[in-house]
């Protein structure tokens, strides 16, 4: 199978079990975009903030949802967000 008929058929299995299971997709805003760059400013050197959970938390933020996760260390300093954590 070619690499881009994997990445197709991926895509459309990814939708699909995001739709059975109720899942919503929330668009990256400019809100978004801007308290992500805040966040790389504040929390990357001091707590090891990665772009990817950034933009997790800046979107929970901005869409003012509680975010779930088992990763505390990276999220708890960020006072403003709203966070769940849970143990595997």
């Amino acid at each position: 199978m070619a690499s881009s008929d994997f990445l197709r058929d991926y895509h459309h299995w990814l939708k699909s079990f995001l739709s059975t299971f109720g899942f919503l997709i929330l668009p990256l805003t400019e809100a978004i975009g801007h308290r992500v760059l805040v966040y790389i400013e504040e929390y990357t050197l001091a707590h090891g903030l990665r772009a990817g959970d950034a933009i997790i938390a800046a979107t929970a933020v901005e869409s003012d949802l509680t975010l779930v996760s088992s990763n505390a260390k990276h999220f708890k300093p960020i006072r403003e967000l709203k966070l769940k954590v849970f143990s595997l």
